[in-house]
């Protein structure tokens, strides 16, 4: 499994832009897409709202991609 990590600027990343950050798609629309679709998991858990607030310490899977979300 690959795993990538991902600094916030802010309080929260929506799930598309993160997966857009984090270089899995190449826009938030294509990551919406992939959410949508439903291989996308927040915490072992699939996740299926495309905008859900992502904050510092939760872990977003995407097939054999895990990307840790920190603080900055």
């Amino acid at each position: 499994m690959q795993k990538l990590s991902l600094t916030l600027d802010g309080e929260y990343v929506e799930l598309n832009q993160l997966l857009k950050l984090a270089g899995l798609c190449d826009s938030g629309g294509a990551g919406k897409v992939m959410v949508a679709k439903g291989g996308v998991k927040v915490d072992g858990k699939q996740e299926l709202r495309k905008t859900a607030k992502i904050r510092a310490g939760q872990v977003v899977t995407l097939g054999d991609v895990s990307i840790k979300v920190e603080a900055a």
